[in-house]
């Protein structure tokens, strides 16, 4: 992930390619149109971003990131090749930093955090709201962190920190301050052992035991099952959306959690809406592909009702797009 570097590449490969030849980068950050810059026109016309996510193996999203010069051809006969001979899901996104599920996906992770800070909230009890109850993985946000690596986490938290052009998106990109600490500590998560989770072996026969993170002492302990009337009411509900109503009717602590959590990420994805894609469906789309969520941020809005919603967003001093 290192503009020079790609830019030497791909000097080198230009002075070998065929004319008709596509070239491509996997970044997940860079500027497409700054890898290419120095390319000659055929090049560029046949260069563009495929950022694939990891694993690909697995992982359904693609998203095509077609630079200022791209062909408009070569992005046809990449989207069709992409889907049908790879299998992928396609989303055409802009030429942004992050693109767009890693964009969106990162600012709520960040807004989570500070929500957890803000409420009081355990690393246990963010998890039990923001993952099957939500419409989202059972990593919910900690353990998908973790599993991420929070070095890693923080580098991509970065790209748009450094190059977004909005004084208040850049203050919303900084590392939380539990970040640094963990970082500091070298807990990144998974790859290190810990991070806001550790997994302790258990004497010999016993299983092991899943310990996670006080924030406040900074110590471990056995992992809590939160319990609460929102989240028994969107487990005995069938299908996400039912499920995301059931939490955020009930009117507990956790539903005022899943609301602050919910509501940051709604406003944002349509603020970005023209500027990291073009449309509701691509957005939507990366999020379910990328993120394993169940509906993306505008199925999302939709099931909860945009009327509704805006009323209370409205209400608390949210800003909402006049498009919406």
């Amino acid at each position: 992930e290192r503009l020079d570097i790609k830019r030497e590449l791909m000097a080198r490969l230009e002075s070998v390619r065929n004319p008709r030849a596509i070239v491509s980068t996997n970044t997940s950050g860079i500027s497409v149109n700054g890898i290419a810059e120095e390319r000659g026109e055929g090049f560029r016309g046949h260069f563009l971003g495929t950022h694939f996510f990891n694993p690909p193996r697995y992982m359904k999203l693609l998203e095509l990131i077609p630079a200022e010069d791209t062909l408009p051809e070569v992005v046809a006969f990449m989207r069709e090749f992409c889907e049908r001979r790879l299998g992928k899901g396609v989303v055409i996104a802009r030429d942004t930093p992050n693109f767009i599920a890693n964009r969106i996906g990162t600012y709520g992770l960040l807004a989570t955090l500070d929500e957890m800070v803000r409420g009081g909230y355990t690393v246990e009890e963010v998890d039990a709201v923001t993952g099957p109850a939500m419409g989202r993985p059972k990593s919910a946000t900690f353990r998908t962190l973790d599993l991420v690596g929070l070095d890693t986490f923080v580098h991509v938290a970065g790209n748009v920190r450094e190059r977004a052009k909005d004084a208040a998106e850049r203050a919303a990109f900084e590392t939380p301050e539990v970040l640094r600490e963990l970082l500091a500590r070298g807990w990144l998560g998974e790859k290190s052992g810990q991070g806001f989770y550790k997994k302790v072996r258990g004497a010999p026969g016993e299983p092991s035991v899943i310990q996670a993170l006080n924030l406040k002492t900074m110590e471990y302990a056995k992992a809590a099952r939160p319990a609460g009337a929102s989240l028994e009411a969107a487990k005995r509900a069938k299908g996400a959306a039912a499920k995301l109503n059931a939490l955020l009717a009930a009117g507990d602590r956790y539903s005022q959690l899943a609301w602050n959590v919910l509501a940051p990420v709604l406003l944002y994805a349509a603020d970005k809406l023209g500027e990291i894609a073009d449309t509701v469906a691509d957005i939507d789309d990366a999020m379910r592909w990328g993120f394993n969520w169940e509906l993306g941020p505008f199925e999302a809005w939709d099931a909860i009702g945009v009327r509704t919603s805006c009323e209370r967003m409205k209400a608390e001093g949210r800003a909402i797009p006049a498009w919406v």
